[in-house]
């Protein structure tokens, strides 16, 4: 806590307001942001989320489902500040995951936001997801969605499949950013956004080649 305390309280930040720094004061609250500690302390606290639902699952209070040859049960999955929970279809397992939830915000002062939130299903009835979402009170998934940029569920053989990362990428290497940086400065950029941006799709889906010499133009 005093570590914690410390990367709070020793530094001095201002805020820009219409473009005009104001002046200097301590932090007392909150990290700075892009500050590194932000995603570990993040961790911890959906750590004891994980800790809960596994908790929950050993006393059969949820049910998740099996796979693999091994029949490995599991009931979430957690990327950075995305967290995937997956149980059987069923409402017990949906009040459960609802309650453990609430805790969790009361618990760790953290609010879920359940606007951004989805409900995916498989081989389900619509009016029982309808009765599901209603209950989390969240929106209905629909096939193709986004997950960590990448589209799930579309077809990567189609060309509009890759528009959003076409586009980033000639919104990261517009005409005029070109003129104002040396020849150094430009490989750099290149090399930075050619190796971030494409980086998911390509480890997942091959380019189609006119794709690829779209690329190449811009």
């Amino acid at each position: 806590m005093s570590w914690i305390r410390g990367c709070l309280e020793s530094s001095t930040i201002s805020i820009l307001v219409n473009g005009s720094p104001t002046e200097q004061f301590a932090p007392t609250k909150g990290l700075r942001q892009g500050d590194p500690l932000a995603p570990f302390l993040f961790l911890i606290v959906a750590e004891g989320l994980a800790g809960v639902v596994r908790q929950a699952e050993s006393k059969g209070l949820i049910e998740g489902i099996m796979v693999g040859q091994k029949r490995i049960s599991f009931t979430m999955l957690q990327f950075a500040y995305d967290t995937i929970f997956v149980c059987k279809a069923k409402t017990q397992n949906i009040v459960v995951l609802k309650s453990i939830l609430i805790c969790f915000e009361i618990a760790s002062g953290l609010k879920v936001n359940f606007n951004k939130s989805k409900l995916g299903s498989m081989g389900i009835h619509d009016n029982m997801v309808q009765r599901f979402s209603t209950i989390l009170n969240c929106s209905v998934m629909k096939v193709p969605f986004k997950y960590l940029g990448i589209s799930v569920g579309a077809n990567h053989r189609r060309k509009d499949f890759w528009q959003d990362m076409v586009t980033k990428i000639r919104k990261r290497l517009v005409v005029w950013k070109g003129k104002y940086i040396s020849f150094a400065g430009r490989v750099t950029l290149l090399n930075s956004v050619l190796s971030s941006i494409p980086l998911y799709y390509l480890s997942l889906f091959k380019i189609s080649v006119s794709v690829g010499k779209t690329i190449k133009e811009i």
